[in-house]
């Protein structure tokens, strides 16, 4: 299974992986029924998630009913604990969207929730994100969940997320690091060899391997940066229930600004 969930993702676009993969894997979850794990997304229990992963799949990661991975479920869940998201009506613009997450949004926010990206099959809006086609001061919220490895520049794309924000809106902006983590973000746009990129960024669609300055790349585009271990705050139990990464950083973007009661992290919502 882990072979042949690798070469998958290593060989099959993600955009048609989508596609096709949700009724297969519905029936290969009647094969993990159970109550080990449960998926916060979803509800559904299993005896365990599939493994998932290009190189090393990482196990018990991917939920089959609803294809979420750790990350997914820790965003989930810390929207729904720690800000106003499944509260509050919110203008939500979700940048490649997840399968996993975007009936569910849908749902709560209505018309106000918005899919973009440049290729993805779920997105409402065709878009280049660094050139976002909303008027400024748009949307409470952001979500741009590994998206800005892939991009030409970042800094560019994460001012154009600031513009479209409203004053006090916030955007999650997760990354993927590779150990060693550098100090200094490295990226080279003259290589363009996939196995080089792979080699060095992590990836063969990567363009750069993030360091321990990411918050200071945020600020950068002028967001105030908020590192949050919420993951480690989360009881011990919960953790391996939901599989979840002990260590992971939330990282959050806030617009300066007042926007009412929305509060991040300590989740007023009026």
């Amino acid at each position: 299974m882990r072979k042949i969930v690798s070469w998958l993702i290593r060989y099959v676009p993600r955009r048609y992986l989508q596609r096709i993969s949700g009724a297969g894997l519905k029936v290969l979850s009647l094969f993990y029924s159970g109550d080990t794990v449960m998926c916060p997304v979803c509800g559904k229990s299993f005896r365990k998630f599939l493994p998932y992963g290009r190189i090393r799949p990482r196990e018990n990661a991917l939920c089959p009913n609803c294809l979420s991975l750790e990350r997914h479920r820790l965003i989930w869940i810390y929207l729904k604990e720690k800000t106003p998201f499944f509260v509050n009506n919110l203008h939500v613009l979700h940048i490649a969207p997840e399968a996993c997450f975007i009936k569910r949004f849908e749902k709560i926010h209505g018309e106000r929730y918005i899919t973009a990206d440049i290729e993805s099959p779920w997105a409402k809006v065709k878009m280049d994100i660094h050139e976002i086609p909303f008027k400024a001061d748009r949307f409470d919220v952001v979500l741009c969940n590994h998206v800005l490895e892939h991009v030409r520049d970042d800094i560019k794309a994460m001012t154009e997320i600031c513009r479209v924000l409203k004053p006090g809106g916030f955007a999650i902006l997760q990354v993927p690091f590779f150990n060693p983590i550098p100090d200094t973000t490295f990226e080279d746009a003259t290589i363009t060899d996939k196995g080089m990129r792979e080699k060095l960024f992590g990836q063969d669609d990567h363009v750069r391997k993030y360091g321990r300055d990411y918050p200071q790349r945020i600020q950068r585009a002028g967001l105030q940066p908020l590192e949050d271990d919420y993951v480690n705050q989360i009881d011990e139990s919960d953790r391996k229930r939901f599989s979840l990464v002990k260590g992971e950083i939330i990282y959050v973007g806030r617009k300066a600004g007042e926007a009412g009661n929305q509060v991040i992290g300590d989740r007023v919502i009026g």
